[in-house]
């Protein structure tokens, strides 16, 4: 019998912190090789992002977005995740997971036109190796185990990843894809960012497991828990499991215990399941805050470098915003052309009823 992952998986697992909320390293083993140029590079993304949620949530209050989910306080594990991966990697999103999709090649006003529902914020441009965001709870899962899938008959050394939310890890597409990649030794990983709600259920509600990370153990693959506010210990642990996915030693189940500030979606209310002294506890860990901390000692970022980055997203995504807006607006005709290369006959006929 092959050896699982934690030899007693009936006692809590440690999460992998690297980075201190204080901004100072705690663990110097799992320090990511990173250049200065990189960790500012990694810095830009995240308070880019953060910006462009701000700029987001209030679109949507104006009507000029469709659905839009939150994203402010997960930019350590949706930055850094993306960061630690190739070009070459395929990425397999929920709905909330936008970011990843845009910093691995998705320009931003397509992601635009995603939200606002318009069939051009799906065509993807070719070399960019993304899925659109999948509505359905946990069906990237299966996405992202079919695409590794692929990668290990074709043997090519790439990876895929699929995000998900705690609440995503209760889904049966959960557990089907785990087995699966765990049969076969996929080159996956999946990546479940743990917010300790799925939408208004605690944690403790969804599962009498100590934690996701013990799952990996029922599918003989690799089990890791992280502190998903420190982007150090999320580009270390998405960079070991990518190196193992590539080396043939198959999948990989992060969970990252992370903390969303904002709502579920912009029709929620957290005033009715979260506490103030909760939501002081993880403020005090902002991934960003940390960060900005760690680049400061070593004199490589400044609130001044904060200012003029939030300056720019706000510019970007207002010109970003503008040009979906500008996009032509689908007509049904235009929909039904989009599915085939040649329109089948009962299509054609549908689109002269329309007529």
């Amino acid at each position: 019998m092959s050896k699982v992952p934690y030899e007693v998986y009936t006692e809590e697992v440690e999460a992998l912190s690297v980075l201190s909320p204080e901004g100072k390293i705690v663990n110097p083993d799992k320090v990511p090789d990173l250049t200065d140029d990189q960790l500012k590079e990694i810095m830009y993304r995240m308070v880019f992002t953060r910006t462009w949620d701000d700029r987001a949530v209030n679109l949507g209050r104006q009507g000029r977005l469709g659905f839009y989910a939150p994203v402010s306080g997960q930019e350590a594990t949706m930055v850094g995740s993306v960061y630690a991966l190739e070009k070459e990697d395929f990425v397999c999103p929920g709905y909330r997971d936008m970011p990843q999709l845009v910093w691995h090649g998705l320009p931003l006003y397509q992601a635009f036109l995603y939200s606002r529902g318009h069939q051009e914020g799906g065509r993807i441009p070719e070399g960019v190796n993304v899925l659109m965001p999948q509505i359905i709870i946990g069906a990237q899962i299966l996405h992202a185990m079919g695409i590794a899938m692929g990668f290990k008959l074709k043997k090519q050394k790439q990876v895929a990843i699929a995000y998900t939310g705690d609440g995503g890890s209760s889904e049966g597409d959960f557990y089907e894809g785990l087995n699966y990649a765990g049969a076969y030794k996929l080159p996956v990983i999946f990546f479940v960012q743990n917010n300790g709600y799925a939408i208004t259920t605690p944690f403790a509600k969804q599962t009498a497991a100590l934690s996701i990370a013990h799952k990996a153990v029922s599918a003989g693959i690799t089990g890791v828990q992280i502190d998903g506010m420190d982007v150090f210990a999320v580009i270390t642990a998405v960079r070991e499991a990518a190196e193992r996915a590539r080396n043939g030693e198959g999948a990989t189940l992060i969970e990252a215990l992370t903390y969303r500030f904002r709502p579920h979606s912009m029709s929620d209310d957290t005033s009715k399941y979260r506490t103030k002294d909760e939501e002081g506890i993880w403020s005090e860990k902002d991934p960003i805050a940390r960060l900005a901390k760690y680049l400061a000692e070593k004199g490589l970022w400044t609130d001044e470098d904060t200012e003029r980055v939030r300056e720019e997203a706000k510019a970007k995504v207002n010109e970003e915003i503008k040009k979906a807006e500008k996009t032509e607006k689908m007509t049904v005709n235009g929909l039904i052309d989009s599915m085939f290369e040649t329109t089948p006959h009962d299509l054609e006929e549908q689109k002269a009823d329309f007529k």
